[in-house]
């Protein structure tokens, strides 16, 4: 995938996986608008429309939310992306290895990957205080809505692809 291309494998077909005409795959295919709604909202907030948070801002967040989820391919899917999209090598590297204190450097991917944390770990803590961090870190009222819709759909994305994964292993032979 190039970085000006939208993804045109269902993402979440492809990290479960799904293959067309295999039981579960045909049973998410009884919901179209709903397949059609999560793979809509995937591309709309890697867009590159959205302001204020760069492509790679927004997937170092979805790869942080992965590793903290333990959502494994996933995480694998948004490095990918990473890497299609130019980042800093060392950063994703960063990133992939949960080492959030190395970041030190760039005040507003720390901010970005704390938020994160926050709304991953203990949403409860996701409050003024937290959402002051990102405008600190130089996050316009825009962007902080924009990741924290982020947020919200990799946590969806995130127990939607592990829901499948565990009926997917539900279905094998003993």
């Amino acid at each position: 995938m190039t970085p000006s291309t939208s993804a045109t494998v269902d993402v979440i077909d492809h990290t479960v996986p799904l293959a067309t005409g295999e039981p579960l795959h045909s049973l998410r295919q009884q919901r179209p608008k709903i397949v059609a709604a999560t793979q809509g909202s995937y591309e709309a907030m890697f867009s590159a429309a959205v302001t204020g948070i760069s492509v790679v801002e927004r997937l170092l967040v979805a790869l942080h939310a992965c590793r903290l989820s333990g959502a494994v391919a996933l995480a694998e899917h948004y490095r990918e992306r990473l890497q299609a999209e130019g980042a800093d090598p060392a950063l994703v590297g960063t990133v992939d290895q949960g080492a959030d204190q190395v970041i030190a450097a760039d005040a507003r991917v720390r901010a970005l990957l704390g938020f994160t944390r926050t709304l991953i770990e203990k949403p409860i803590e996701g409050d003024r205080k937290a959402v002051g961090a990102l405008i600190a870190a130089g996050l316009s009222t825009p962007a902080v809505v924009a990741v924290s819709q982020l947020i919200a759909f990799l946590s969806y994305q995130i127990r939607l692809q592990a829901g499948l994964r565990a009926m997917a292993a539900a279905e094998m032979p003993a």
